[in-house]
């Protein structure tokens, strides 16, 4: 039975509002997608750096277009809510900010982000990263089923380690109207408490990098409702693929082979998942 975009939306929200935290995987593909969703999950993210790899290029590498194809394949692939990584709304203008967002509501998810920085530059200037999510806020609230809207503040991913100007930037978004709020790159679990407790919405923190391997319970007492992994499951799909063809390369030999899924495993989660 299929589940509609509304109840994903409401379902979506519930898990921001329930008790203790909850941890939401990114998948990069379809197949990713169900291989997720059979092993219980609650809901689902896509990454913008491991959908820009699948295709052979760096983060920030896909257009618009292309990022929410990619979306939308996940989409059609699962039941659960699917929350996409947008960028920074591919444009400067909070025009195209809210066109995107509008964009984003057709390809049937239940949530998307906005970060306050273009690609690997520095970010915005404070009242312009502002303007740019009040715009998306207004764009969203104007759909008939207005999506699960969290904001980025990138200081951190941007090497600009500046936690106070990072709660500032993430409490203007919350006045502006998110629903989550997000700092990438906290460096540790006093950084995130801070940022818990200066804000009022739930906060998502990024899991499973090296230097940052905090546990849920970890980050739920620290205050954190979402915990996503971004590309840390594609790092691992990768690095095993990697050693497996490295192995038969260097060495001849094909022990991997006892280490992964069966044929008929995989077609077996693939086909109770559809």
């Amino acid at each position: 039975m299929s589940v509609s975009q509304f109840e994903k939306i409401a379902r979506f929200r519930t898990l921001h509002s329930a008790p203790g935290a909850f941890v939401i995987p990114n998948p990069w593909d379809a197949g990713s997608a169900r291989m997720l969703e059979s092993l219980g999950f609650p809901a689902l993210a896509t990454s913008s750096s491991a959908s820009a790899g699948t295709l052979g290029r760096r983060d920030y590498g896909l257009t618009r277009d292309e990022a929410l194809a990619m979306a939308r394949a996940i989409v059609e692939a699962t039941e659960l809510p699917v929350s996409a990584d947008l960028e920074n709304g591919f444009g400067d203008s909070p025009a195209t900010v809210a066109e995107t967002i509008r964009l984003a509501s057709a390809c049937g998810l239940a949530g998307c982000s906005i970060e306050d920085a273009r690609g690997d530059a520095a970010p915005y200037d404070f009242n312009h990263a502002v303007e740019r999510f009040a715009a998306a806020v207004a764009a969203n609230r104007a759909l008939p089923h207005p999506l699960v809207l969290t904001a980025r503040a990138e200081n951190f991913a941007r090497d600009r380690a500046d936690l106070d100007d990072t709660i500032a930037r993430l409490q203007a978004f919350a006045r502006a109207g998110a629903d989550v709020l997000f700092a990438p790159g906290l460096p540790d679990l006093a950084a995130v408490r801070a940022v818990c407790a200066a804000v009022s919405k739930p906060v998502n923190v990024v899991a499973g990098s090296k230097g940052r391997l905090f546990t849920v319970a970890q980050l739920a007492d620290a205050g954190v409702k979402r915990i996503s992994l971004a590309t840390s499951l594609y790092r691992a799909a990768m690095t095993a693929l990697r050693d497996a063809a490295s192995e038969v390369r260097t060495h001849g030999s094909f022990s991997f082979g006892e280490r992964v899924m069966t044929s008929s495993d995989l077609n077996k989660v693939m086909r109770e998942s559809q």
